[in-house]
């Protein structure tokens, strides 16, 4: 069983699917469903972080976009849209060896589900709130990134 004095590595998922600024949401859409998770970071032409896209933020979005219209014009919609446009920019990161009391205590006050663990300037994990209730709980869950 894992602790609060445990680290970041302890429960981060690794490798982690990832999206290229310039991927369509319709991308997005497609890893989320098929892969049932709700975070994709976001990555930058040489690879480095660049952002974090949520289950949310992709919804959020598409649907002002595409607001009235029917499941044709949702799916043109989401084809048509980059990643860069919905995402967050400048996520809230941690470090394999950040604990994993300070990764929640980051997330409660930032209100976030995930955060990209990241060092030496690359993407090295995610860890989400989906993690530390797996954890705690003792269940063995781990989608596919």
């Amino acid at each position: 069983m894992v602790t609060p004095a445990g680290l970041v590595c302890d429960l981060m998922v690794t490798p982690v699917k990832t999206l290229g600024r310039n991927d369509s949401l319709s991308i997005a859409d497609d890893l989320m469903n098929m892969d049932r998770i709700r975070h994709l970071p976001v990555l930058d032409e040489d690879g480095r972080l660049a952002g974090i896209l949520s289950q949310r933020d992709l919804y959020f979005n598409a649907l002002l976009r595409g607001l009235g219209y029917g499941t044709v014009a949702k799916e043109r919609t989401l084809k048509e849209i980059p990643v860069k446009m919905c995402m967050a920019d400048d996520p809230i990161t941690v470090t394999p060896d950040t604990t994993l009391e300070e990764a929640a205590r980051l997330m409660l006050e930032h209100k976030i589900g995930a955060l990209p663990v990241v060092e030496d300037e690359k993407l090295a994990g995610l860890i989400t709130e989906t993690d530390f209730l797996r954890a705690f709980t003792g269940m063995d869950y781990h989608p596919a990134g």
